[in-house]
């Protein structure tokens, strides 16, 4: 028997208004949990959270809280596993937010930080998967990167698994096939929409490039390595 735990620490500067929205979660969350209220009193303890975490949390259903259940994955479970510190108000723009805990819901924290602190976006953070006894496997961790309308999940374990498959002098970060538009200037496959912008690329592995059959196009596309992300 062995105890497992996500482990995060990490800290964010929100807007005083967003600052009144993380203050209610812990609110938010008690009301849940108590299951001797009615729907009347549900939907006052709702409306006592300010109009502030209706905007954030917005119902979608009769159930005042359904907004707020959207970020859990498990909605008939709402836990987050850590705590949401936030730092009192004073006169500055932002307020500091600490978030920490060694039971985190990775999801449930990127999914609050997305619908209640959209000022920070982009922003990502770091986990680390702990075991309380030295056991192979049970260890690694990972990062989350989240925007307005995506969140984006990555372990060690899949990085570590890249880097083992990845051959001597294979480009560390993929290849994409770019082609010259006379009238749109570069332009990049993409293998389900076809030619677009650098956004949109398809990145291939060096295995997959060399399995892959170039695209036709005017201008005879070419195989170019991604370079290295901004540190």
């Amino acid at each position: 028997m062995a105890n497992h735990f996500t482990k995060a620490s990490f800290t964010l500067a929100v807007t005083p208004a967003e600052a009144d929205v993380l203050r209610q979660i812990d609110d938010a969350i008690e009301a849940l949990d108590d299951t001797s209220l009615d729907p009347d009193q549900r939907a006052a303890r709702f409306a006592a959270l300010g109009p502030g975490f209706e905007a954030a949390f917005p119902p979608t259903d009769e159930e005042p809280f359904s907004g707020f259940l959207e970020i859990f994955p498990d909605p008939d479970c709402p836990r987050l596993g850590f705590t949401v510190q936030v730092d009192p108000a004073g006169d500055d723009e932002t307020v500091g937010v600490w978030i920490h805990g060694d039971q985190v819901d990775i999801e449930a924290a990127a999914a609050l930080i997305q619908a209640a602190a959209r000022s920070t976006l982009p922003f990502a953070f770091e986990y680390a998967l702990d075991c309380g006894r030295m056991r192979p496997g049970e260890f690694g961790g990972g990062f989350v990167v989240i925007r307005e309308d995506d969140i984006e999940f990555a372990s060690s374990a899949r990085g570590l698994e890249k880097a083992l498959t990845r051959r001597v002098g294979e480009p560390e970060n993929g290849m994409i096939i770019a082609t010259r538009d006379a009238e749109e200037g570069l332009l990049f496959w993409n293998s389900k929409t076809g030619f677009g912008s650098l956004e949109t690329a398809t990145v291939f592995s060096e295995a997959e490039a060399a399995n892959y059959d170039l695209p036709i196009a005017n201008d005879q596309p070419e195989w170019l390595a991604m370079p290295a992300p901004l540190a």
